[in-house]
């Protein structure tokens, strides 16, 4: 079993106060690994970098042509968002075109992640609920899906759930792995996320890329996901987002998504590869730094991406007086401490 090399340490005064392990890798649509580091066969569970394989169930439901979702809804369902105005309307909209209210999420309530969409919601007095939670996009599409399928909404979260088993069924056929019992937790919002091996998410970005060894309809849904996601980056994550810059600065290039615990996947569509990376610790700023590195290696950025992605390998960390007293940095993948 390979070990992980360090990807990313915090340094602070010059000196090394963490240092972060981390693995990843891009594939092609046969699973041919281009670029690699660290133990790809250890199964990790991907959370939300994998809202966009999700998404296909609003295609195969019907719920898109029943419901007229476009690529703001689309967008949504498959966004970690910081709960700013946008991504609320958005969300809200989204619930209206089915026939569903924040009433039936069930993903749970926490406060917008944009500082400033938190401190105008307590300012007016007002309390978080589910649509600011940043899963709320991803519920209310699951949510259309149980509309599309003529099944309950409730208990649409719950793993054998016909909405839960067809999001299941995508993933699984995607990455070429059976999505096993033993294998399956709890995710942050509350619906099933299963552990696969960390090279089999890359394979099915690829395959989502390419459209290879997946079927008509799948391949078209792919692309309109893709296509909502890069024609609107500002709803799939926020202010500040790197998910949200990237896309935005790769203008079709590049697709990008992030998941809890130091995870980001997606894929260069235009070159048919897909990639997964995990920062083995979880930390969420160290596993940016650690994919901006990737990217900056293997996305043939021109001038200005390239700049925008340095700019990600060394992202100064501040005190609570904004002060600039660390800096997290990317570095070339070794096994020391």
């Amino acid at each position: 079993m390979a070990s992980n090399p360090v990807l990313a340490r915090l340094m602070r005064n010059g000196l090394v106060e963490n240092s972060h392990h981390g693995s990843f890798c891009l594939s092609d649509d046969r699973g041919n690994v281009i670029a690699a580091g660290g133990d790809v066969e250890r199964r990790i569970f991907p959370r939300s970098a994998i809202k966009s394989m999700q998404a296909l169930a609003l295609f195969s439901s019907g719920a898109v042509e029943r419901f007229g979702l476009d690529a703001r809804d689309i967008a949504i369902a498959s966004a970690s968002h910081h709960g700013e105005p946008a991504h609320v309307e958005a969300a809200r909209a989204l619930l209206a075109k089915t026939g569903c209210t924040e009433d039936d999420l069930r993903c749970g309530a926490h406060a917008p992640t944009n500082r400033d969409a938190r401190n105008d919601l307590f300012a007016s007095g007002l309390k978080p609920s589910p649509i600011h939670n940043n899963c709320s996009g991803k519920h209310a599409g699951m949510l259309a899906v149980a509309r599309a399928l003529g099944v309950p909404v409730r208990g649409y979260w719950q793993v054998d759930h016909p909405v839960q088993q067809l999001v299941k069924s995508h993933v699984q056929r995607l990455i070429g792995q059976q999505l096993l019992p033993g294998h399956c937790a709890i995710d942050g919002c509350s619906i099933p996320t299963y552990a696969a091996p960390l090279k089999s998410f890359a394979l099915g970005f690829a395959r989502m890329a390419s459209g290879a060894d997946i079927d008509r309809e799948d391949r078209k849904a792919s692309q309109a996901i893709f296509d909502a996601m890069l024609k609107n980056p500002f709803l799939v994550g926020g202010t500040g987002s790197f998910d949200s810059d990237a896309m935005a600065m790769f203008a079709g290039k590049l697709v990008c998504k992030i998941g809890a615990e130091g995870v980001y996947c997606g894929l260069l569509p235009r070159r048919g590869l897909g990639f997964a990376l995990k920062c083995g610790d979880g930390n969420m700023l160290a596993a940016r730094v650690m994919v901006a590195a990737m990217l900056s290696e293997h996305a043939e950025p021109d001038a200005d991406q390239k700049d925008f992605l340095q700019k990600n390998q060394s992202v100064a960390v501040k005190n609570w007086r904004g002060l600039e007293v660390a800096s997290m940095v990317s570095v070339s993948g070794d096994s020391g401490c």
